[in-house]
């Protein structure tokens, strides 16, 4: 089962595909990592992302979506842009789409931690929250040893 992992920059998502099987983790290679909502004031460009985004996670047969989450307040807040882009990744029917807050992946990560560093994963620097929290999501049910 491949899962996706999601953070929304700006009117941009960074993605990751990491799936996970006899406790090894892949990523797996896609097409394009970065997708941009161009013009989010139009609802024919938003429904064009989101059916862009949809044909991608079947192509790749993407059961699982996780989305950093983004504060609603304060510095680090996200904007009207990423989270009507949220909204309509989370709209996207033919898969699982579930928020993971900062909180959530920190404990997830304390009580499994990350085998090898993220620079040793061969992907690009600007992908690492997006393979963190796909990688908590598929920790997330992990015993502790």
């Amino acid at each position: 089962m491949i899962t996706c992992g999601i953070e929304i920059k700006g009117s941009e998502v960074i993605l990751c595909l990491l799936s996970k099987q006899d406790g090894l983790f892949q990523i797996a290679d896609c097409r394009q990592t970065r997708h941009t909502l161009n013009n989010p004031n139009d609802s024919e460009s938003v429904r064009k992302f989101q059916f862009m985004l949809k044909k991608l996670f079947e192509d790749y047969k993407v059961k699982r979506a996780v989305i950093r989450e983004r504060p609603t307040k304060g510095k680090f807040a996200g904007g009207a842009v990423g989270f009507k882009i949220e909204a309509a990744i989370q709209l996207i029917n033919t898969v699982e789409v579930d928020l993971f807050s900062g909180a959530k992946t920190k404990d997830i990560l304390q009580h499994n931690p990350m085998p090898i560093p993220f620079k040793a994963t061969g992907l690009r620097a600007f992908q690492e929250g997006a393979f963190t929290v796909a990688y908590a999501a598929l920790s997330e049910h992990i015993p502790e040893v």
